[in-house]
């Protein structure tokens, strides 16, 4: 008994070695912002399809409907990863993850040098037992989150406030980590919208960046 107790520890004791030696955990070495941009000094230098309007008294770029918008960040320090963030204003009546053809879903997502990295679905309807249109963010699709799960903030008002599909307007936060490591990055904002049934889809949906900010890193 005394040896198949020995046996058994011996056993745990290899396991637990090996798991630890073979997990690796990156450790940061560096980290610097290298470009920050929240429009407030009309700044479009090196910006593709941008355009400007004062939403709820800031500047934002936008608004946006089955468009992209892309921005050339150049000079960048030596790095071997990039952290990417970008504030998301999803305007009006995005319908998550709905798949009828019609309404849905409602995809946004981003591009590094044209390769994409993230894809979601945003969801501004209400959420009651007998109706609920789920989205995938924070995580990307598909996932079945409550409507404004992870928002940073809210708004009473649409961007189309006038329309009879106002739902509000709802501000997210997308980080991203991505390796990388060109002197220069492109960087690619885009949607895939669908709302068949609508006289204006421009004023029925679509979205706006308040703030797009890339970080140099070094990581081991």
């Amino acid at each position: 008994m005394l040896q198949v107790r020995r046996l058994i520890t011996i056993l745990i004791t290899y396991i637990f070695l090996t798991v630890t030696s073979s997990s690796c955990v990156d450790e940061l070495l560096s980290e610097t912002l290298v470009y920050s941009n929240n429009f407030s000094t009309l700044d479009l230098r090196n910006f593709t399809n941008a355009r400007l309007f004062v939403f709820q008294g800031d500047t934002v770029a936008g608004f946006y409907h089955n468009e992209e918008l892309t921005v050339k960040v150049l000079e960048l320090p030596p790095h071997n990863a990039l952290r990417i963030t970008i504030d998301v204003l999803a305007h009006d009546s995005w319908d998550g993850n709905v798949d009828d053809g019609i309404s849905g879903p409602d995809f946004w997502y981003f591009k590094i040098d044209d390769e994409e990295v993230y894809r979601t679905t945003f969801s501004n309807t209400v959420c009651v037992s007998s109706f609920c249109l789920r989205q995938s963010f924070p995580q990307e699709y598909f996932r079945q989150n409550f409507p404004k799960t992870g928002a940073i903030q809210t708004y009473n008002v649409g961007r189309c406030n006038t329309g009879p599909n106002n739902l509000g307007t709802t501000k997210y936060r997308v980080t991203k980590i991505i390796p990388h490591f060109g002197n220069d990055v492109k960087l690619t904002m885009g949607d895939e919208l669908l709302q068949l049934n609508a006289n204006s889809p421009l004023c029925d949906e679509s979205w706006s960046v308040s703030k797009i900010e890339v970080s140099a890193m070094e990581v081991r």
